[in-house]
């Protein structure tokens, strides 16, 4: 099933000679369950493409759509509410309050939006980035990637419809950043979550189930990976 739509989606910036096409006439579908990362170089328009689709930044023309909703058609009010509710964040800086714990961090998304965090949802994440000895403890008690682990379930907390990850590795060694996509794609599986990420690095992309390539703000290839087929092949076996 598809989550989210982006229609000729296009982003300028500047005017007449000048002009910066950062997302050109971008179309797009994500579908549910899926591990999505979008590859290019600096400049290629990869993270506009990314905050426009996630409501963080409006296009110059286009349509968003997720539950044959144009996002773009709501007032700010509806569209924080979507964000809050329907989409998790992830980026390159993990973006942690510091003077909250770690359990705190987590569920401070889902009490932003009035709910009452499922504290047993919250732990299972917890136990599964292995944080469970960590909820009291203060973002600069903790690694990087112990940090970054954080952002994930954050992230997860309100059970949203997508995922959005920045250059989630962009500050973490290799191998954390190992550990960390690999929990990505876990996650993905065990929680059937969608992930859409951003990344310039060709290595962390191939643990994704598509890696879309975008230059001058087009989209120039769009391929599955064997990842997507080993794991097609296997539910048929099933």
């Amino acid at each position: 099933m598809t989550v989210l739509i982006a229609k000729e989606l296009k982003k300028y910036y500047g005017k007449e000679s000048s002009i910066v096409k950062a997302v050109d006439g971008i179309c797009l579908e994500i579908e549910e369950g899926d591990f999505t990362a979008v590859i290019g170089t600096s400049g290629s328009g990869k993270t506009t493409l990314l905050h426009c689709m996630a409501g963080l930044d409006k296009p110059t023309s286009g349509e968003v759509i997720l539950k044959d909703k144009n996002i773009y058609d709501l007032n700010d009010d509806e569209l924080s509410k979507i964000r809050r509710r329907e989409f998790g964040f992830v980026f390159q800086s993990f973006n942690l309050i510091p003077v909250l714990n770690i359990y705190d961090n987590i569920v401070l998304p889902v009490q932003l939006d009035g709910k009452k965090e499922d504290k047993e949802y919250i732990l299972k994440l917890v136990e599964r980035v292995g944080l469970s000895d960590q909820l009291k403890k203060f973002p600069n008690e903790l690694s990087g990637g112990q940090q970054q682990r954080v952002a994930i379930c954050r992230a997860l907390a309100n059970k949203p419809s997508i995922i959005f990850a920045d250059e989630p590795t962009g500050n973490l060694d290799s191998k954390t950043t190992e550990d960390v996509m690999t929990l990505f794609g876990d996650m993905v599986r065990e929680f059937n979550q969608t992930l859409l990420m951003i990344t310039h690095d060709e290595k962390v992309a191939s643990k994704a189930d598509r890696i879309i390539t975008i230059s001058d703000g087009k989209i120039i290839s769009d391929e599955r990976t064997e990842r997507t087929e080993r794991t097609e092949r296997t539910k048929k076996a099933d």
